[in-house]
């Protein structure tokens, strides 16, 4: 049978006595490494020098005893078994003994416990080990990112509240920086979130092993990371930050044959006695980095307060917060606006498209162009869109009795890449009891360009369902027709840009009448936005569109009262 190895280090004066108790413990299965010491300096040695599993000590020597041996284990921070084993030894000394750090004592004269005490004692320590890897374990995860090890975004903001005490009590200067990769997006899309998570952790190593001493780096969510640079002023945070922009544009990432080059948008905020609190610093700091990316990406910006481009933007972070507050008080109302045939005779279809309000605090109307581009910067727009459909299928499924050809309901991109969606709808469809066939998605064409793949897939799954889709905005993409051949749409809702000027731009004219066709010959049906006035219509009703939605026609009311 192999024998379990185990260093032990022996505090004796006794050589006799040492041999007798190893010849003790080759009676068990145990493959002994030993080293003997009798004084305090070769048995600090002896501790530094190796790794011992146990360490076994007589009570009695002359200038050195257990206590000694204990309190100079325990010193040296070891958290190793410590078994007294002596030829006489009093209770009471043998309770200090054990108050001051040793596990068990074992008389001379019974040798008989040693292997047993050895045995139940290295089990001890290995539990103890085990649970304080555990605890080690938690405390990290606790501070730590999953995925990349760095640090995450709470104790993130714990050290960002340090260093703006600091710059408040000390005046000192020091700053943040906040990135978000660009055409990471790419990368998730094409391969998978597998290769995503590889390249950001790959992207974790790198830029940590580029940050100085005192600085942190931490994951902030998805693919964005904060900076914090201690003591570091505008002019060298613009170098620190210029050179993460050059690290992070200059990796190249390789994955099952196909490499991909990133970039990185930064927004720079400075920490002193100006600033105006930690609850301000990260807002900022991304609203610059925002700024970085609608410059072109893979820049730098830094965050200069009274400009309007930052008070824009600043509003936009009010009204996220307003957005929650609307959703978290049922403050949001659906209207509705009529979509009306042109080629028929009679106009009593029931087309109506669904268009979302906020009433404020003193139910005033809150027109969607105020916090709709709030939404969609602070990704509330899934959440806006989730209330819409519960909202107009519970309102349908309680005016059964109302006779509607479709209402339209319009998706944004961030919903159409929620993998959530599909099965959203469909229990909420099945819930209501309504018929789907009343019911047409719109997204813009945009949106479907971004998520192409994803578009596709889930169009043609809501069209399983018994329901609609619209195209909405068409025309204004640079390939707009040759995606017609691809998306399972049902209707094409022709950009207003080019439908208010119908009359006085020939050729706008000629831009409608092409989609119109091109339209019809994929087998879609046409709605023109913007009709804004009868001369419009006539012009529409002449080229052939099916149908007109916009303020000649009809202006948006409340939706079911």
């Amino acid at each position: 049978m192999t024998k379990t190895p185990l260093k032990l280090l022996l505090v004796e004066d006794s050589e006799d006595d040492a041999m007798l108790l190893l010849r003790e413990l080759n009676k068990g299965n145990y493959q002994i490494e030993w080293q003997r010491v009798d004084n305090a300096v070769d048995l600090q040695l002896a501790l530094s020098s190796n790794d011992w599993d146990i360490v076994i000590t007589d009570h009695n020597m002359p200038g050195f005893d257990s206590t000694a041996a204990i309190q100079l284990t325990r010193k040296n921070g070891f958290d190793i078994p410590i078994i007294i084993v002596s030829g006489t030894i009093g209770e009471d000394i043998a309770i200090e003994s054990m108050k001051s750090g040793a596990h068990d004592y074992v008389l001379k004269s019974n040798y008989a416990r040693l292997l047993p005490a050895i045995t139940r004692e290295l089990g001890e320590a290995q539990s103890r080990k085990a649970r304080r890897e555990a605890e080690e374990a938690i405390l990290h995860m606790a501070y730590h990112d999953s995925l990349t090890g760095l640090m995450n975004r709470n104790q993130f903001e714990n050290r960002l509240a340090h260093l703006y005490k600091c710059s408040q009590c000390e005046n000192s200067i020091h700053s943040l920086l906040y990135l978000d990769l660009d055409q990471f997006k790419i990368v998730n899309d094409t391969c998978g979130h597998a290769a995503g998570d590889k390249l950001l952790k790959q992207l974790a190593v790198l830029m940590e092993s580029k940050i100085r001493g005192n600085d942190v780096i931490a994951r902030l969510g998805g693919d964005e990371f904060g900076v914090l640079l201690e003591n570091c002023p505008l002019d060298k945070a613009r170098k620190i930050a210029n050179s993460f922009c050059d690290l992070i544009n200059n990796f190249h990432f390789h994955w099952q044959q196909k490499v991909f080059t990133i970039g990185v948008s930064i927004g720079l905020v400075i920490i002193d006695k100006y600033s105006d609190g930690i609850e301000n610093l990260l807002s900022y700091a991304d609203l610059a980095c925002y700024a970085a990316k609608e410059q072109g990406r893979n820049c730098i910006q830094v965050y200069q307060e009274a400009t309007d481009e930052f008070i824009k933007r600043r509003g936009e972070m009010n009204w996220a917060g307003k957005i929650d507050q609307a959703l978290e008080h049922n403050q949001f109302c659906l209207f509705r606006q009529s979509i009306v045939p042109l080629q028929k005779k009679t106009n009593s279809d029931k087309h109506y498209e669904l268009l979302i309000r906020m009433r404020d605090n003193d139910g005033k109307i809150i027109n969607p162009d105020s916090f709709i581009p709030a939404a969609e910067r602070y990704h509330r727009m899934r959440d806006i869109d989730h209330w819409v459909i519960s909202t107009a299928f519970e309102k349908l499924s309680e005016n059964k009795n109302q006779q509607l050809n479709f209402i339209s309901i319009n998706l944004s991109g961030q919903s159409l890449g929620d993998e959530t969606l599909f099965d959203f709808v469909s229990q909420h469809l099945k819930k209501s009891g309504i018929s789907p066939e009343i019911i047409c998605f719109e997204i813009t064409e945009t949106a479907a360009i971004d998520n192409f793949d994803i578009a596709i897939e889930f169009i043609q799954r809501i069209k399983l369902l018994g329901c609609k889709f619209a195209l909405d905005d068409f025309g204004s993409g640079l390939s707009s027709f040759s995606y017609l051949k691809s998306l399972p749409v049902d209707y094409l809702k022709i950009d207003g840009l080019f439908v208010k000027n119908i009359i006085k731009d020939p050729i706008d004219k000629t831009i409608v009448e092409a989609i119109n066709s091109v339209a019809h010959k994929a087998g879609i049906k046409t709605i023109a936005e913007y009709v804004e006035s009868v001369e419009i219509q006539q012009c529409l009703l002449e080229i052939g569109v099916d149908y007109a939605q916009g303020y000649a026609i009809d202006k948006p009311c409340l939706f079911i009262e």
